[in-house]
């Protein structure tokens, strides 16, 4: 299992320091910032699980910053602050921060958190369906324990049905969530030729689909439960 990084933003070097010690021993890789700048340059790059970061800092609100990692991606994100208001609090919740503590805190409490919001991030990162699993860390595809490699497009596709499962969706439906997203224009066979290579990868019967089925004249559905 890859090891979790956490990255800490907080100017307080003792603060820190401490902080990143005790959630070493707890088997995380930490990632150190003292400026908004610096920290906001860690999450650009892709390279944490979790930002632990301080209400102020030297050039800048930890606030805007909640802002700017939220455009980024959907990191979980868990504030700490010495202001112990609830228009802190109400302020860091609406920016779209995942949960908030005010110091001084509970180390275990910190610790306890943490492991709850990670284990919330791995749980939403995860599409199993029909012995089908998809890790959207990794972009990857699983069959049971065996990977299917997948293209953009079957990746794509694939992520679509199992997240409207049980639902039929239209081919206009699917165009414009896979391609038309993308600014191209394809035909309504073009669907039907990925479809096709997809059932090739998933289906144990590829001409008698049990999991992407055709809906005649709608489109498709991915049937999850025993068949």
């Amino acid at each position: 299992m890859q090891m979790k990084r956490i990255l800490i933003i907080e100017d307080d070097t003792d603060l820190l320091e401490g902080l990143a010690f005790a959630l070493e021993t707890e088997g995380y890789e930490i990632l150190q910032a003292q400026t908004r700048k610096e920290g906001l340059k860690i999450i650009e790059q892709g390279l944490c699980s979790l930002v632990l970061l301080d209400c102020n800092l030297p050039d800048g609100s930890g606030f805007d910053l909640c802002v700017e990692a939220k455009k980024i991606g959907d990191i979980p994100l868990l504030m700490l602050t010495a202001r112990d208001t609830e228009m802190d609090e109400v302020k860091a919740l609406e920016l779209g921060v995942d949960d908030f503590m005010s110091k001084p805190f509970s180390l275990a409490v910190l610790k306890a958190r943490i492991k709850k919001l990670l284990g919330k991030k791995e749980v939403l990162s995860r599409l199993i369906s029909g012995g089908i699993s998809v890790d959207k860390n990794t972009c990857k595809v699983y069959k049971k324990d065996r990977e299917i490699p997948c293209s953009r497009v079957e990746y794509q596709l694939l992520i679509y049905l199992m997240e409207n499962r049980n639902q039929v969706v239209s081919k206009e439906q699917i165009l414009a969530h896979v391609w038309d997203s993308h600014g191209k224009y394809v035909d309504e066979n073009t669907v039907s030729v990925n479809i096709r290579r997809l059932r090739g990868k998933i289906e144990d019967d590829p001409k008698n689909p049990r999991r992407i089925c055709t809906v005649h004249g709608i489109g498709y559905v991915w049937k999850e439960g025993e068949l």
